[in-house]
């Protein structure tokens, strides 16, 4: 019987929202990314913002890597000065995730990056960022949406042949909370799927030696009533079984 594949899940940081503890700053996560890798199967566990020091001890812990949405990723990571369309930052969560990131490909071990993770993986692989999307005048959709997350907004264009396009059909919807986008794209990584106006919303580079896919959507809030959100988490989880097969061969 196959041991079931633990999947390391980036954590933010916060502080405790409650008056009688509101100096204490927690870890945490969305929960929807523990219930989804749980739903398919998977063994969910939280890394929390840490000293890159830890990375190679977090990532041999692990069968798989699941980057996370949440603060912007910072501009000086590829050579720019922040201008004002730029959220906050946090230096600490960059280092760390960056490590984890170069460790996991080192370690070949499967990444998925959401969101953030989906720029952050960008940056690390030598490409950049647009730091708002009004930088650019042809970006036309509404990529914040004004809805309920739950709910898609708009369509993507799913790349024939790429491995999205095994589990995201041509024009499918998909929900959209994003101010910043790929503007050059990292070394090695191919574009899959995109929006209408032609912001990059899938990246993947997959081959024998590594596997790495990120989107800019959040299946973590979709995937209870979409089964294209959940089978990117059991993408995950198949990946890291035969990352595992690979290695004990």
């Amino acid at each position: 019987m196959q041991n079931k594949s633990i999947i390391g899940i980036t954590g933010n940081t916060s502080a405790l929202t409650n008056d009688d503890f509101d100096a204490f700053k927690i870890n945490y996560s969305s929960t929807g990314f523990s219930s989804a890798i749980s739903k398919v199967g998977g063994v969910p566990i939280i890394i929390p913002i840490n000293d890159p020091a830890f990375a190679k001890e977090y990532i041999q812990m692990v069968d798989g890597l699941l980057l996370t949405g949440g603060q912007d990723v910072s501009p000086m990571l590829y050579g720019e000065e922040p201008r004002q369309v730029i959220g906050p930052t946090s230096p600490d969560r960059d280092r760390g995730e960056v490590a984890l990131i170069k460790e996991a490909i080192r370690q070949k071990k499967p990444i998925l990056g959401i969101c953030r993770g989906l720029q952050l993986i960008n940056v690390v692989l030598g490409g950049s960022l647009l730091q708002d999307l009004s930088e650019d005048n042809s970006i036309t959709l509404q990529h914040v949406q004004k809805s309920q997350p739950e709910f898609a907004t708009h369509s993507i264009k799913v790349k024939a042949g790429t491995h999205i396009a095994d589990i995201m059909p041509n024009n499918s919807f998909v929900n959209s909370v994003h101010h910043q986008a790929i503007k050059e794209l990292g070394a090695g990584l191919t574009v899959s799927a995109w929006s209408p106006d032609n912001v990059i919303e899938a990246i993947e580079l997959v081959d024998d030696d590594q596997s790495i896919i990120a989107i800019q959507w959040h299946p973590e809030l979709t995937f209870l009533n979409d089964n294209a959100s959940l089978e990117i988490f059991a993408d995950l989880i198949k990946r890291a079984q035969n990352c595992s097969a690979n290695q004990s061969k």
